[in-house]
């Protein structure tokens, strides 16, 4: 790839599985040390933040039966593979995260503010929630560690890889963990702010910031990933040198028609209707067919299906053709 912003429709998926088990190992621990600390505390602010870490864990067992259906070969039942099957996964991951955690974390909130709670001993809550911040940060550096090695491969700025890349397993983990660090600092904010002043409205509003955090997330993730089981192409700049890359064949005359189409971190369809000169045999067009998707596969590894169809430009524009021979 040549430009940074096709980058972010070919990233690699090859770590993706380490990092999606690294963020789930992290997770389910610190939500079962979560769950004691805020029974113990009394703090609504850490049963949020409890809620938070087993909607991510779960969200991660989703992320690894993505990858994992998302890897399989292509059989008669799918002739174009399974990637797309990644998506459907990652967008139920997303629900699991709005369900889970953001739910829990708004309810618990706005029941604190209403209903008043009785504060216990914080100091359990404080050092789960600093253990806790050294796994969720551990893991967190895992997922930008790859993300950035990405992003670097192809010079493209880290933040528009995140925004653009078809590995939503890495994404979500990047902004999941990302979620919980500023949510365990909410928490702490909310105990040291209920200590001070003996009200557990901090802890309150602790709650909903966390409950409000999880809402952007899975928003954030649910809209990437149905965005690409709806179908996005490639990028404009790469459409655009695919297109080129058909015409400079000296066969073609014109790409009538071209669609792309992302089916996975590595995996793009191209299909393209190529007006072929005249005076081409037979013979030539499947030559020069062949030609072309060799040049495209080698320039765009991304690409793995390519289907050329010669059609006429009379025909296209809705002209007849040739009439029978004699």
């Amino acid at each position: 790839m040549s430009t940074g912003k096709e980058a972010a429709e070919n990233g690699s998926g090859g770590d993706s599985t380490f990092t999606v088990v690294v963020a789930a190992a992290a997770n389910l621990g610190i939500a079962l040390a979560k769950a004691v600390a805020g029974v113990v505390s009394g703090s609504s602010a850490m049963l949020s933040e409890a809620a938070h870490s087993l909607a991510d864990t779960v969200t991660e067992l989703l992320l690894l039966v993505a990858l994992k259906r998302s890897g399989k070969p292509a059989d008669e039942d799918h002739p174009l593979g399974y990637g797309p099957a990644r998506y459907v996964w990652a967008l139920l991951a997303a629900v699991a995260t709005f369900v889970g955690g953001a739910v829990f974390s708004l309810y618990d909130g706005v029941h604190t503010l209403v209903e008043g709670e009785e504060l216990g001993d914080p100091l359990v809550a404080y050092l789960v929630l600093a253990v806790a911040f050294l796994l969720e940060g551990y893991s967190l550096r895992t997922a930008v560690r790859q993300a950035r090695g990405q992003a670097a491969r192809f010079r493209m700025p880290f933040g528009r890889y995140l925004r653009r890349t078809p590995d939503t397993p890495v994404k979500a983990v990047v902004l999941e963990d990302s979620a919980a660090l500023a949510g365990l600092l909410l928490a702490a904010g909310g105990l040291l702010g209920g200590q001070l002043t003996g009200s557990g409205a901090w802890d309150g509003a602790a709650s909903l910031c966390i409950g409000a955090l999880l809402l952007y997330v899975a928003w954030e993730l649910g809209r990437s990933n149905a965005e690409l089981l709806v179908g996005r192409p490639l990028p404009r700049a790469m459409r655009g040198a695919v297109r080129a890359e058909l015409l400079a064949d000296p066969l073609v005359e014109d790409v009538l028609e071209l669609v792309t189409l992302v089916q996975g971190p590595e995996e793009a369809l191209v299909a393209a209707k190529v007006d072929f000169r005249d005076v081409s045999t037979a013979g030539e067009v499947e030559w020069a067919c062949e030609r072309m998707e060799q040049r495209l596969r080698e320039r765009f590894p991304a690409i793995r299906r390519v289907y050329l169809d010669p059609t006429p430009k009379r025909a296209r524009h809705g002209g007849e053709g040739p009439g029978p021979r004699p």
